[in-house]
């Protein structure tokens, strides 16, 4: 049995304060309309969106940036913009944000990542995707490990794959043995193309979904949880799998063979956006902050659910990740 206590979350917390993390992966810009319907269109039965608002976001592996910097840490961002105005404007927010865009690459040849969203009348009315999903060149592959060799003092490296080109396969086989060379902790947020290339690392964290399409198998009982994380365990030799199950809270495998349940911690689901995003960033600031699995699996968990209950995708703070343990007791037995 395992207590994470306010003050040892604090310690963890503070251990892990100005450390460096990279985060490879796609980067994105959000951009959303924001209007009134007061009518549908002469022209076709869609609703007219009488605009009020624009606003840009950092989306992507640019957001699990967002969740380290807001906890302290020293986030790197290593991924792909184009040439363009989304380009520019991502940049123009991590300057605002005080990110680092050392390790960004500037491709002519391809778009920014962006997605635009319209919403009417508070409502998701639709979305609209520029993106080229063709992997990058081979410079760029180098360009990103030579980026890494160049740097002495990495705590961490989390792979964040959103299927937009940057990680192949090559790329992700090539970081992970850098960073268990090093004795680097490396994180992964799968997708689908490269689900099994993430072998031999310290947290794979897949959801349901993504778990069940990749194993061919329907994950929607105890047993076919069980047998899915023991799966993904062997087939990856990966040290700890945290399978996001959304309402019902998450799941930690360890190659120990320790299996823990981590229920959902939202008191009020308001938007799950980034939600993942936050458990990631999380897990891994918790983990080089001296933290054991199961201790950071519970502050990712109490950090996804609070981002939950607040509209929009809102980055996780000390205080309020502090605040929603608080709220469970002095100490939550897990």
């Amino acid at each position: 049995m395992t207590e994470l206590t306010i003050a040892r979350s604090h310690e963890i917390l503070n251990n892990a304060k100005t450390k460096k993390v990279a985060i490879v992966g796609d980067l994105m810009l959000d951009i959303f309309f924001w209007g009134n319907v007061n009518r549908i269109s002469p022209e076709a039965p869609v609703p007219v969106i009488e605009l009020l608002n624009e606003t840009n976001h950092l989306g992507g592996a640019a957001n699990v940036a967002s969740n380290l910097q807001s906890l302290g840490l020293v986030p790197i961002m290593l991924g792909v913009l184009g040439n363009d105005s989304s380009g520019r404007n991502f940049l123009e927010l991590c300057k605002e944000q005080n990110l680092d865009i050392s390790g960004i690459y500037i491709d002519n040849s391809r778009p920014t990542t962006a997605k635009t969203r319209i919403i009417g009348n508070n409502q998701h009315i639709a979305r609209v995707d520029r993106e080229v999903i063709t992997l990058i060149e081979d410079n760029i592959q180098n360009y990103f490990m030579q980026y890494l060799n160049s740097q002495n003092d990495l705590s961490a490296i989390i792979l964040e794959d959103y299927n937009k080109g940057v990680l192949s396969a090559k790329l992700i086989r090539e970081i992970i043995n850098f960073a268990n060379d090093k004795g680097i902790f490396i994180a992964v947020d799968p997708k689908q193309d490269n689900f099994f290339e993430f072998k031999n690392v310290d947290l794979f964290k897949p959801n349901k979904k993504e778990a069940s399409k990749a194993l061919e198998i329907s994950i929607n009982n105890k047993t076919s949880l069980m047998e899915a994380g023991e799966k993904l365990l062997t087939n990856l030799n990966a040290r700890n799998v945290m399978l996001t199950l959304g309402s019902e809270g998450m799941i930690l495998f360890q190659n120990t063979g320790d299996t823990y349940s981590v229920p959902t911690r939202a008191r009020q689901v308001a938007d799950v956006s980034g939600a993942g995003d936050t458990a990631i960033a999380t897990y891994t600031a918790a983990a080089i902050g001296n933290a054991n699995p199961v201790e950071a699996a519970s502050m990712a968990n109490f950090a996804s659910g609070a981002v939950c209950e607040q509209p929009g995708v809102v980055p996780i703070t000390p205080e309020t990740l502090i605040s929603t343990i608080q709220r469970n007791g002095t100490k939550v037995i897990l």
